[in-house]
């Protein structure tokens, strides 16, 4: 496999520094509100690199994503709801478990939440280690990373060193490039505000601190193998988690670094006084399924910016159910023998599609071949020149697709849900195969509306009648 590295701006070939197991790590949720859609679009993209990794790659995984639960906006959230902070945390990491199941986003090997008690001790051993090293000091009870002792500061975002403010302190979670300066690995305790002694004095973490010691303390010793998040983290978080991680142990702290671009909505950034912050309940209220939002989210690739409307989700439930129509088509095939050419151009299109996504995580082009190779099965079967036994092999390349993708098997469950309950649809079934033996066809045909009308599509085929969601 070949993944661009944001660390050298090159495509590069990648393997586990150690056997075969990809240590990778995510910045997850900060969890002060529920996830909208663009914090889906690079948790969809890191979960599609995480099986393009397994089941392109052939590689094992020890995944790490973690919740911040402790930073400047979960303090102040709780404040506002009266809530202790964990509490207020709480109800919004439930719902990112809700919402990345119902995406069909696959479960990481570790969650930390920053606020264990393990993850505390683990940050206040790596402060201890850069103070060992001559990377800190204190002021007002609060402990600053001292940048200028680190010559290689900056190399991640490619900052100007001319334009670093050494010596000046930031202690706000979140800044600019022109913010440059030394940063916040301890506050001290402020009124009000949640405190742990766990060595530093009493105080809470700064935001950067969190990330670097639950990767390493999780993962092991560095460099671990891919460090993950959206392209807003490489400065200033990324930048300072290297700074940490690799001031604290002398060694490289992730061999690869892997952004996802922005999602814009209309074009347009999101944001709550322009009214565009969607949440995945937005899209299931204006009537949409979730893998259509899934399909969309994975369907550009990864290094470029996507942009979100409610035409393009029409436009990718549509190519949903091209997908879907296609497999049911195969599903009913009978008679005929197997084709050499049908396997040959099944056997291509998947070595093309491994091929894509193996280059950079290419999954625009892999939905190209998949959409290729159902347009020349198409008209295949158009030809009579695809038959019953060529269908296993069909589903299988599909079977292989949809591991790396995760939109059939999320297609066929939502499925698998009528919108009513599943007697009233086999009893409709039953009435209208009665009222055609009567060749009462008007009655027949009512049925099939009314089932319509109540989200239910009936389709006639060589092997009976089924059914699917409108």
């Amino acid at each position: 496999m070949r993944l661009y590295n944001t660390l050298t701006r090159q495509v590069e070939p990648f393997a586990p520094v150690r056997n075969n197991t990809v240590r990778m790590y995510t910045c997850g949720l900060t969890v002060y509100a529920r996830g909208h859609i663009g914090n889906f679009r690079t948790f969809v993209g890191v979960d599609v690199l995480r099986r393009a990794l397994k089941y392109v790659g052939g590689f094992q995984m020890h995944h790490v994503m973690n919740f911040t639960d402790v930073d400047d906006k979960t303090i102040t959230g709780a404040e506002k709801a009266g809530l202790p902070l964990r509490e207020y945390t709480d109800q919004y990491i439930q719902a990112f478990r809700e919402d990345a199941l119902a995406l069909g986003i696959e479960p990481v090997e570790d969650t930390p939440r920053a606020t264990d008690p393990e993850n505390l001790q683990a940050m206040a051993d790596m402060i201890k280690q850069l103070g060992e090293h001559g990377h800190t000091y204190q002021t007002d009870g609060s402990i600053y990373f001292k940048i200028a002792t680190l010559p290689t500061y900056g190399k991640l975002a490619r900052l100007d060193h001319e334009g670093i403010q050494a010596g000046a302190r930031v202690d706000s979670d979140e800044y600019d490039k022109e913010n440059a300066r030394d940063f916040v690995l301890w506050k001290a305790t402020k009124p009000g505000e949640p405190t742990w002694d766990v060595g530093c004095g009493p105080g809470r973490p700064g935001w950067h601190i969190e990330c670097s010691a639950m990767a390493l303390r999780l993962l092991g010793e560095s460099p671990i193998d891919i460090h993950t998040g959206g392209v807003d983290l490489v400065f200033p978080h990324h930048e300072n988690e290297i700074a940490q991680s690799e001031g604290a142990t002398g060694k490289e702290f992730s061999k690869f670094w892997f952004h996802i671009e922005h999602l814009l909505v209309d074009n347009q950034k999101m944001s709550k006084s322009v009214g565009n912050v969607y949440t995945v309940q937005d899209v299931l209220d204006r009537g949409f399924r979730l893998s259509a939002l899934r399909y969309i989210l994975l369907s550009a690739y990864y290094r470029k910016q996507l942009n979100f409307t409610w035409v393009g989700l029409e436009q990718a439930e549509e190519s949903l159910r091209r997908i879907t129509d296609f497999l049911g088509r195969v599903g009913g095939l009978s008679g005929g023998v197997a084709h050499v050419e049908v396997a040959t151009r099944v056997a291509e299109a998947v070595q093309r599609f491994d091929a894509a996504l193996a280059d950079d995580l290419n999954t625009a082009a892999g939905l190209g071949e998949l959409f290729d190779l159902i347009r020349a099965l198409n008209i295949a079967m158009d030809a009579r020149q695809v038959g019953e036994a060529d269908a296993p092999g069909i589903q299988a390349a599909f079977d292989h697709f949809d591991q790396v993708l995760g939109v059939l098997s999320l297609r066929h469950a939502e499925e698998a849900t009528p919108p009513i309950p599943q007697a009233e649809i086999d009893a409709g079934i039953e009435a209208r195969q009665d009222a055609r033996r009567r060749r009462d066809f008007a009655e027949a045909d009512r049925i099939r509306q009314e089932l319509l009308d109540k989200g239910v599509i009936l389709e006639d085929g060589p092997k009976g009648t089924r059914w699917k969601r409108r």
